[in-house]
């Protein structure tokens, strides 16, 4: 019998939605590099084109994932995301993001090593709204919209982004260790970067000015800003083999963001 050393791997079919730019095109990059096959998918440029900011966009991931991958999935990075502080965001960042789990899941259920992350944020630190938030987790989009609408039209558009990466860490930390997904076998957890300089928060970057105020709303002393690489590597691990227990965990890689803001307070 061949060792484990030589013995031939065998390929894992993995989905990352936001794959055109940024933290996807990086874990796809990455992935692909390591011998898996990778469905990406987003708006553009992707094996699967679909809007996650609709619930017809969210059904066809899942049908067109459904027919690439002929039904057998080995993980999957929820990680298409939006930063323009307006409904979109919540559309994207918390529906999207859970309609592609809970619709991708039962593609997973029969392989050998299941695995689930999605791209939080260390946004989810930061001051939100609450009603904002307890709408998305009681899976009302109509009113989640409509509040984040109001939001913004009172000048506290600035507290939808983090309300949806606030809702999408604890709707995580609630579905992890069930019967979906732990019970299924299936880690379910999140990451929740720093600043990463990608094409969605270049805008916030253009002038030493604002590179100063975002380095000071986002302290990061260990190395400062990231590039996209940095966070789609703890996304690979995340969906390898070697990640077997971790289990409902929201994993901060931030430059030491979440100490400085946080102390040592873990939750």
């Amino acid at each position: 019998m061949p060792s484990l050393r030589t013995r031939e791997a065998v390929m894992r079919t993995i989905v990352v939605t936001g794959s055109a730019s940024g933290i996807g095109r990086a874990t796809c990059d990455l992935l692909l590099e390591r011998g898996a096959r990778v469905v990406g998918v987003d708006v553009h440029d992707a094996e699967v084109v679909a809007d996650l900011a609709t619930p017809a966009g969210r059904t066809a991931l899942v049908d067109r994932v459904r027919t690439l991958t002929d039904g057998t999935l080995d993980a999957v990075v929820a990680n298409a995301g939006l930063a323009t502080q307006t409904p979109p965001d919540v559309a994207v960042n918390y529906f999207g993001t859970v309609a592609t789990l809970d619709g991708l899941r039962p593609l997973m259920t029969g392989t050998a090593a299941p695995r689930a992350v999605a791209t939080a944020s260390m946004a989810s630190l930061m001051p939100s709204d609450t009603e904002l938030v307890d709408l998305c987790l009681a899976g009302d989009e109509p009113g989640a919209l409509d509040r984040a609408a109001t939001l913004v039209e009172t000048d506290l558009g600035h507290l939808i982004y983090a309300s949806t990466k606030t809702a999408l860490c604890r709707w995580v930390r609630r579905h992890a260790a069930g019967p979906g997904w732990a019970g299924a076998g299936i880690p379910l957890n999140a990451i929740a970067p720093g600043v990463v300089e990608t094409p969605m928060v270049q805008p916030f970057l253009t002038t030493p000015e604002q590179r100063e105020a975002l380095a000071a709303q986002v302290p990061m002393p260990l190395h400062g800003f990231m590039a996209a690489d940095v966070p789609a590597r703890l996304l690979a691990w995340l969906v390898s083999e070697e990640n077997t227990h971790l289990c409902g965990q929201v994993v901060f890689v931030d430059g030491g963001s979440d100490v400085v803001l946080r102390g040592d307070a873990t939750w």
